[in-house]
């Protein structure tokens, strides 16, 4: 990264974007190493999970199927019942299983690329396998803040629940009622998209500096005030890609089975692996880049020297950086 630090602060949606892929056309290798060790894992995890819950549901629903049109009391009867039990622990267990290890590699994903970038920003030499001893120390730090974060979409979903049951009893669904419920689900969406956007800049906070958890939610919200249309607007478009992404897998490889050729589906799941792997380095690197870039909006000017210093391995711990040295001197434009 050649940009000085008050220069961060002028990239928009565009500039932020030619930022990132500088970043990684210029450091392949490293990235290219993350990519195969983690990312590529990661995504393939997510995109088997897909086939394969499809593969267990539809089993599930043909079995349920025939349970409702057979009778009670009866030796089949009693044979399907057991054997749904059996699909749907399986299910649930595959679902968690899924859930652990998709949560493990991303927090990973996001440790190794965020340390790197900060590795690139101080000039400090960077190796893969300097990275891979230090990001298991740092994604322990990301879990706590992610669970924070999850504490906070459950309790806004609670409340949520609770504003959409009072619409049910007190308006319903007349005209007026539908139009309310319209107003109650944007609202819903942008919060949503809020606490989004926070939690994403608070996974780099949390990597960087010296607060997680709770702390670094506070401070990721200080920080994107004044670029919260941009940051919205990044993840908007990440988050479509994504979507879009796995709509495709789903309906030409998932869904296709019965009417797509089998090497059709294989490229297209060869297809939807190789985009979501650029998607999500992408993203991961993006959002580093943005906290940079509000670090500068906000004229917070970080020390090289210190945080090059707090990078460093000691005697086998990760040290973060401090708030002292984040949170240096401010400089003027």
């Amino acid at each position: 990264m050649d940009r000085e630090q008050e220069e961060l602060q002028f990239l928009g949606f565009f500039g932020i974007f030619k930022e990132s892929f500088k970043i990684i056309s210029s450091w392949r290798k490293i990235f290219t190493q993350i990519t195969l060790s983690i990312i590529i894992p990661l995504s393939f995890i997510f995109l088997a999970h897909i086939q394969i819950s499809e593969l267990l549901f539809s089993r599930i629903m043909h079995n349920e199927y025939a349970l409702d049109h057979t009778r009670e009391g009866t030796t089949r009867y009693e044979k399907l019942s057991d054997i749904l039990a059996s699909e749907w622990t399986a299910f649930i267990l595959f679902k968690a299983a899924y859930f652990t290890f998709f949560l493990i590699l991303s927090l990973l994903s996001t440790s190794a690329v965020v340390y790197t970038i900060a590795c690139i920003y101080t000039a400090k030499d960077i190796t893969f396998r300097k990275v891979m001893s230090v990001v298991p120390k740092v994604w322990k730090r990301l879990m706590v803040t992610f669970l924070w974060n999850f504490a906070i979409v459950f309790a806004y979903n609670i409340v949520c629940l609770l504003f959409f049951l009072i619409w049910i009893v007190l308006i319903g669904p007349s005209t007026i009622g539908l139009l309310v419920l319209l107003i109650l689900l944007c609202l819903y969406f942008v919060g949503f998209v809020y606490i989004s956007v926070v939690w994403h800049l608070a996974s780099v906070v949390s990597v960087l500096e010296e607060v997680y958890g709770m702390q670094a939610m506070i401070k990721s919200k200080v920080l994107i005030q004044g670029k919260m249309g941009v940051c919205v607007a990044i993840f908007l478009v990440i988050s479509s890609c994504f979507i879009a992404i796995e709509l495709v897998f789903e309906k030409f490889v998932v869904l296709g089975r019965n009417s797509i050729p089998l090497g059709n589906r294989i490229g297209f799941g060869i297809l939807s692996l190789f985009l979501l792997v650029l998607l999500i380095l992408f993203g991961l690197v993006i959002q580093t880049v943005v906290y940079l870039v509000c670090k500068s909006y906000h004229h917070e000017s970080i020390d090289k020297s210190a945080l090059a210093d707090h990078l460093e391995v000691y005697l086998g711990e990760y040290v973060p950086l401090k708030g002292k040295d984040v949170q240096l001197e401010q400089f003027y434009v």
